[in-house]
């Protein structure tokens, strides 16, 4: 996790010349090198030639955070068998690196790698920078190398043959290895763990583990070689991303492990803080301001790291055990790191062990936890089994005083419960009582709707009776004329004086208008039949409506008990009201039929008494208005009455309600109504004003047998 730098190496054919003798050896050169720092990052490899180099007194240059490029020189004398050599330089989070080889006719060659470029395009499968150099045996090569680096830049720079860099590498690749089988091996335990125990705690360590493991993944290359090897944005940008989601992790395992927000509070909100500034390292690392995000991760992981201690160390004098643990386990990591500083810092050698220290400290810290959380389920469990040992003795003790009272319970029980039979005895006859009660009201609306639809009826049919009975008298006398008149025509055949009888016939049929007779005939039968068709079609109506006590549910057109509704209440709509009607195109529905047409009575009886009571009629009309919505039909009933407050439509289901004068109405019509359409599963909505009258919108499902439960 350290800043890009530019870095070139020179190799001349100074006193820091190297000499290549055994090929079966691995020589680390860095102590060779002269560098040169371009603070215009722009020199080119002739301009560089020119300028005055300084020797390098490290093993292992150090070239610190800095936004210049660096370049370095060197050469080297092959005195070995092999004219195949191979320059390594052990650091694969370089971003761009060009060696330049000056070739004995005075040209540069060079070769350009790093992470500016995909994976693929490197030549070979290492993630480490390597150049293969051809150098006869006996001969010198002069050789530059240029560097640039986002993070911290160190040059630990080897030569030897293919077969000694591999071999090196071998060694670090299996070192690597075991450590992430520790890190899997603890990230799937834990994961395992989380979901026997559904524990969050065991979910944000496996989280941490992962991004510890990513950490150390993307310092040595891996990640960029297996995981995103064809992104170079990525690779060049994850030394600052993968710290920053390992630190917020870190921070939030810390919280939830030590449970500072109850522990230590204070504590918890500075560590809120550190995550803070976590988050804001994304903004120097989007904006590609590498140094300033590289310098702005360390410090905040500098003080994550003595925060996180502080915190551990406030909680664990409180006797928390976990804090404990946490203090060693964090204590192993921070001095891994310190050991990694100190290298960087060239205060230690760059060595195995301190080029391995991260890997131990993590590794160890990554153990050290998992047996601290496994530590914190036998805590867990002890609590449970001091916790169901003390519930027990409560329940023993509680079952002890259960008996004491049961004694003393079951004497007023006793009492309490021959009280309770008689006054249940007493509260069944009232139940009983309002049963009778409530079916005598029910049966007395009934009984009200019938009688006014016998009233409608009767006059209805009487209409047209009387017609039929006025149209009969006439039509007699006009028959016994045409009889007469035939019995004449009858007698004809044994009259003596036919023409003289003959006159006589037509002079009759002048006396009876025959003419007149032929039309009035006529028009009486027609009366008579247009009265039959009537009263057919109010007994027909009242056939269709009159379903009130069928039980089955049936398939109907819910017109057809519309307009049967209508033609009963026919002798009850004024002139002055107008029925409108706007059926749409529906199907059948399945309903209980005659509950149905009794709903459509109620409401349209409304609908007129509430146009009746207007004191000025204008334009008076009742609309009726069917459609489908989905699986329901819509009939929308509107009128133009007096209307209704929001009080009182808000209680004008409720059984009993009327605002209709005592000894005028029950109250149960629009209660039976609700029933009835909550019956059928289906919804009923009032709209109303006061002075605008009142629309009801009745939802019924075409298949009540699909919402019936």
């Amino acid at each position: 996790m350290w800043s890009i730098f530019t870095l070139s190496f020179l190799l001349n054919t100074t006193a820091q010349s190297v000499v290549y003798k055994n090929s079966k050896s691995l020589l680390q050169i860095g102590g060779h090198l002269e560098l040169y720092t371009d603070k215009d990052n722009r020199l080119t490899i002739d301009d560089v030639k020119q300028m005055d180099f300084k020797p390098s007194a490290q093993e292992v240059p150090n070239l610190q955070i800095t936004p210049y490029t660096q370049w370095a020189k060197v050469s080297i004398i092959n005195e070995s068998n092999s004219h195949h050599l191979l320059l390594e330089v052990e650091y694969p989070i370089i971003d761009d690196i060009t060696l330049y080889e000056v070739l004995s006719n005075g040209t540069v060659k060079s070769t350009r790698l790093g992470e500016f470029t995909a994976y693929k395009n490197r030549g070979y499968d290492h993630q480490n920078y390597q150049f293969p150099l051809e150098i006869p045996t006996g001969e010198t090569r002069q050789y530059y190398l240029k560097v640039k680096a986002g993070e911290q830049l160190q040059l630990p720079v080897y030569l030897g043959t293919a077969e000694t860099v591999y071999d090196k590498n071998n060694k670090r690749e299996l070192i690597f290895g075991i450590y992430v089988g520790v890190i899997l091996a603890m990230g799937f335990y834990n994961l395992f763990i989380y979901i026997s125990t559904r524990d969050n705690s065991y979910l944000i360590y496996v989280s941490y583990i992962v991004c510890v493991g990513m950490t150390q993944a993307t310092l040595q290359g891996y990640s960029f070689r297996f995981l995103y090897p064809n992104s170079p944005w990525l690779a060049m940008h994850a030394t600052v991303l993968v710290p920053v989601f390992n630190g917020l992790t870190a921070v939030a395992f810390i919280q939830k492990f030590l449970s500072t927000h109850t522990n230590y509070r204070l504590g918890h909100k500075l560590l809120n803080i550190v995550m803070g500034l976590y988050v804001l390292c994304f903004i120097p690392t989007f904006l590609d301001m590498y140094t300033y995000a590289q310098i702005l991760v360390q410090l905040d992981a500098f003080l994550a790291a003595v925060m996180a201690f502080v915190v551990a160390y406030r909680i664990s004098r409180k006797g928390v055990n976990a804090a404990r643990f946490f203090l060693l386990a964090w204590s192993i990591f921070l001095i891994s790191i310190f050991v990694f500083v100190l290298r960087n810092f060239n205060v230690l050698p760059y060595n195995n062990f301190t080029y391995y220290a991260l890997q131990i400290g993590s590794g160890l810290e990554v153990l050290l936890l998992s047996f601290a959380l496994a530590h914190k389920i036998n805590v867990f469990k002890a609590e449970k089994e001091a916790s169901q040992q003390m519930a027990l003795a409560i329940s023993q003790e509680n079952e002890r005083l259960v008996r004491e009272q049961n004694i003393i319970l079951e004497t007023k029980v006793k009492d309490r419960t021959e009280d309770l039979q008689a006054t249940n005895l007493e509260l069944n006859n009232a139940l009983t009582n309002l049963k009778e009660a409530q079916t005598q009201l029910v049966e007395k609306e009934k009984m009200a709707s019938l009688g006014q639809l016998t009233a409608g009826i009767a006059h209805e049919i009487n209409n047209p009776i009387n017609f039929v009975t006025s149209n009969i008298k006439p039509l007699k006398l006009d028959i016994a004329d045409l009889k007469e008149l035939l019995n004449r025509y009858d007698e004809l055949p044994n009259s003596a004086n036919v023409p003289e009888t003959l006159a006589d016939i037509a002079l009759f049929k002048k006396e009876i208008d025959i003419d007149y007779i032929h039309e009035e005939i006529s028009s009486l039968i027609k009366g008579i039949e247009d009265g039959a068709a009537r009263t057919a079609e109010i007994v027909k109506g009242l056939r269709t409506f009159s379903r009130l006590d069928e039980s089955d549910v049936k398939s109907i057109d819910i017109h057809e008990g519309l307009d049967s509704t209508l033609v009963l209440l026919r002798n009850s709509i004024p002139q002055y009201v107008n029925i409108i009607k706007e059926y749409g195109d529906l199907p059948k529905i399945e309903c209980y039929a005659g509950k149905v047409n009794q709903v459509f009575m109620n409401i349209l009886s409304n609908a007129l008494n509430a146009i009746k009571t207007k004191k000025e009629h204008h334009h008076e009309f009742i609309s009726i208005k069917t459609q489908q919505e989905g699986s329901f039909i819509v009939i929308t009933i509107k009128d133009t009455g007096i209307g209704m407050s929001e009080n009182v439509k808000e209680k004008i289901f409720d059984p009993f309600f009327t605002t209709k004068d005592v000894g005028e109405g029950t109250g149960l019509g629009l209660s039976i109504v609700f029933s009835i359409i909550e019956k059928h599963k289906g919804k009923i909505i009032v709209n109303s004003a006061p002075g605008e009258g009142a629309e009801f919108i009745i939802y019924l499902p075409l298949d009540i047998a699909n919402h019936l439960s």
